[in-house]
């Protein structure tokens, strides 16, 4: 699976949450064959949203960390997203950006920053005005801190599987592409006009 944290609203309210792609099957390694999963069912949401809480809790409070107040009951969405391209999509876009982009801030007169923002329900384009350093802060607020990633990969999609990948591309019998290596420049010898066997390269001393 792929997971994606997401810290914001589109009005860049705080709103820590997490995206997980889960591959619609798995891998059976000793009989080498793919189990796909039957339907689009894949877990019930309330009961989902009550392991994570649990299991998330206990591992703050088992790595000496102190855990913050939470409500009892969180919320946790499943929902089948076809071969997930879309959902790939929509998540590249936090990913490879900032958290609003440049085009979005309309407004900027020294003294208060305007930015404009699409509704999640209705769909519409609102705006919202914050002096520049309450604007500064709520930018701040999603920076993570140092040592955290916005995203991390598990199974056969970790950089690490390469084995476990190959393994399942055998077995649903798919083909990876070759990727035609990127000719070299050629060094042409300034006296018998030849082409020149690149030994080695060499820096120019710094001046001073």
């Amino acid at each position: 699976m792929m997971a994606v944290l997401h810290t914001h609203t589109r009005r860049l309210d705080f709103h820590p949450h997490v995206h997980v792609v889960v591959p619609g099957g798995g891998i059976n390694q000793k009989a080498r064959e793919w189990r796909p999963l039957n339907g689009k069912y894949l877990f019930n949401g309330r009961q989902l949203a009550t392991v994570f809480r649990a299991r998330l809790l206990k591992a703050i409070t088992e790595s000496g960390l102190r855990s913050p107040p939470t409500p009892s009951r969180w919320i946790a969405q499943c929902q089948s997203v076809g071969n997930g391209l879309p959902a790939l999509k929509y998540l590249s876009r936090y990913l490879y950006r900032g958290v609003v982009s440049n085009k979005n801030i309309i407004a900027d007169d020294g003294e208060n920053v305007t930015f404009r923002y699409r509704e999640s329900r209705s769909g519409t384009i609102k705006t919202r005005t914050l002096r520049g350093e309450d604007f500064l802060a709520l930018l701040l607020q999603h920076t993570l801190p140092k040592g955290f990633r916005r995203s991390r990969d598990y199974g056969f999609l970790h950089g690490n599987a390469k084995a476990l990948l190959s393994l399942l591309h055998w077995v649903l019998k798919f083909l990876t592409p070759e990727f035609e290596r990127a000719a070299r420049a050629n060094f042409i010898c300034p006296k018998c006009k030849g082409v020149m066997a690149i030994c080695g390269f060499k820096r120019k001393p710094c001046p001073g």
